[in-house]
């Protein structure tokens, strides 16, 4: 994926100009790619009755414009896809390093997904799904905006991906560092000195 040097022009928020490296992923994009992924699911699960657990905070943008790509999809569809909107939220980064304390809030909340069909989107998945399992979906899929590359490759691959990227620490589009940069519509990568700046 081509990496633009980032331009006033470019960046949606001027008080973080100089905090970033360059957008990584344009918002346009991001829109066309999140509206295929509504596609490829209504394809797969239409006329099943879902719950979409969205993983918070960073999955909350993602989530709310595939929700809305579906119930635009199902206006102009002979399918439906009845939808509920569930959230957990998990937290597990430390600046820009993820780390071992997986912290699940809003479990109280999973026995809705008994007998359903899940669409998760969000990251730490294996945990999540360990924990999600034992509630007895029907089905999980998981929809992710984006997979990063490790050397390792043995990361978890989610059944709709927006995006595989390079293992770099990207923020905006509700993604954050230490709760800033969620307000850009971009993705972008954080420079050294915004590391630096927003560092806790």
């Amino acid at each position: 994926m081509a990496v633009s040097e980032p331009k006033q022009t470019d960046m949606d928020r001027e008080h973080y100009l100089g905090d970033l490296e360059c957008v990584y992923i344009p918002h346009g994009i991001i829109m066309d790619r999140t509206e295929r992924l509504a596609r490829n699911i209504m394809d797969d699960l239409g006329d099943h009755d879902i719950v979409v657990l969205c993983v918070l905070k960073g999955g909350y943008q993602f989530c709310a414009d595939l929700v809305e790509r579906i119930k635009v999809l199902c206006c102009n569809s002979s399918k439906t896809l009845p939808m509920r909107v569930d959230f957990i939220r998990l937290k597990s980064y430390l600046n820009d390093q993820s780390t071992q304390d997986l912290r699940i809030e809003g479990a109280e909340n999973l026995p809705v997904l008994s007998g359903k069909a899940i669409v998760d989107t969000g990251k730490t998945m294996k945990t999540l799904l360990d924990h999600v399992k034992a509630f007895g979906p029907k089905i999980i899929k998981v929809a992710s905006l984006l997979v990063k590359r490790v050397p390792s490759g043995k990361g978890y691959m989610p059944d709709y991906v927006g995006f595989e990227i390079a293992n770099r620490f990207v923020v905006g589009y509700a993604l954050d560092y230490n709760e800033y940069f969620r307000d850009l519509n971009h993705l972008c990568v954080i420079s050294d000195s915004g590391k630096q700046k927003y560092k806790v």
